[in-house]
C-alpha cells in the first residue's frame, strides 16, 4: 500500500436537483442525497450554484451548510453576486469555475492568465473569510502559474477532454490528455498548491487519474448520480471509492 494520503472523494449533487426541478417540486431532495453520500464515505459534497439556478438553489446551499458534517465545496462563477453568497455562508472551499448560460455543463477550465488582476482581487475576500479557494482550470502550465500568482490554494484540473476522448474511442488523444494531466498535477504540486481533478470521470476513466500521487481529491457527480438510478446512491459511491483506493494501492 502506498504511503500517500488517501485520495478524497467529493460527490457533486447538482443533478439530484436537476431531477427535482424537472417537476418543480421538492423531490428528490439534494440534502438527503448529501447525507447518503456522507454515510457512504464521501469526504466532501460539491454543489454548483449557477447564475440561472438551473439545478442547485440558494435554499439548497443554506441547507447544506446546516446539515453537512463533511466540507462543502461551493462551485461558483466569479461574479459579485456569487462572491456575496459565499461570504455570507463561508463554506470550507470555494471553487471558481467558468460559466456560460448556454452551456449544458462546464465546458472547460477558467481563463486565469487573461484575467489575473481581476481574479486576484476577487478571491482575496474569500481567502480572508477563511475559505479555501480553488480554481477549475485546464491542464495548462500557463493557467496553473497564473492561479498560483493570484493566491489560489488549490487547483482542480478539468478531466473532461480526457474522458470525452476515451468515450469516443480516440485513444491517442485520450493518452495525450492523460499525460498532460499527469504532468500538470506534478507541476501544480511543485508550486505548493493542492491538486484536485474532476469532470466526466466514471468507473472506466477514474483509475488512471486516481493513480497520480499528487492528486488529493476527485470531484465526481454526473456519473455517480446517473449510476445511482441502477444500483442505488450508496452502492454507486462505494464502487467509485473502491476503484479510487485500488488505483492508489
Amino acid at each position: 500500500m502506498t504511503d500517500e494520503p488517501q485520495l478524497r472523494l467529493g460527490v457533486n449533487i447538482d443533478h439530484v436537483a436537476t431531477v427535482r426541478n424537472a417537476r418543480g417540486g421538492d423531490y428528490p431532495d439534494p440534502l438527503r442525497a448529501a447525507k447518503i453520500a456522507e454515510k457512504a464515505g464521501a469526504d466532501g459534497i460539491t454543489a454548483h450554484l449557477r447564475e440561472d439556478r438551473r439545478h442547485i438553489s440558494d435554499a439548497d446551499i443554506a441547507g447544506l451548510m446546516e446539515v453537512l458534517t463533511v466540507p462543502l465545496n461551493f462551485e461558483m462563477a466569479a461574479t459579485d453576486e456569487m462572491q456575496q453568497i459565499a461570504l455570507r455562508h463561508k463554506p470550507h472551499a470555494v471553487c471558481i469555475v467558468p460559466e456560460k448560460r448556454e452551456e449544458r455543463t462546464t465546458e472547460g477550465g477558467l481563463e486565469v492568465a487573461r484575467e489575473e488582476n481581476r481574479l486576484a482581487h476577487f478571491i482575496a475576500p474569500l481567502r480572508n473569510a477563511g475559505c479555501r479557494v480553488s480554481i477549475f482550470i485546464a491542464a495548462d502550465q500557463r493557467q496553473i502559474e497564473a492561479a498560483h500568482r493570484i493566491g489560489a490554494q488549490v487547483i482542480e484540473l478539468h478531466t473532461g477532454a480526457y474522458c470525452d476522448a476515451h468515450a469516443e474511442g480516440r485513444y491517442e488523444d485520450r493518452d495525450r490528455e492523460l499525460e498532460a494531466l499527469r504532468e500538470m498535477s506534478a507541476f501544480g504540486h511543485s508550486l505548493g498548491m493542492e491538486v484536485h481533478a474532476g469532470h466526466g470521470l466514471n468507473y472506466e476513466t477514474v483509475q488512471p487519474v486516481a493513480a497520480f500521487p499528487e492528486v488529493r481529491e476527485l470531484n465526481i457527480g454526473h456519473f455517480i448520480i446517473g449510476e445511482s438510478i441502477f444500483r442505488g446512491l450508496e452502492p454507486a459511491i462505494l464502487e467509485m471509492r473502491r476503484l479510487m483506493d485500488e488505483a492508489r494501492a
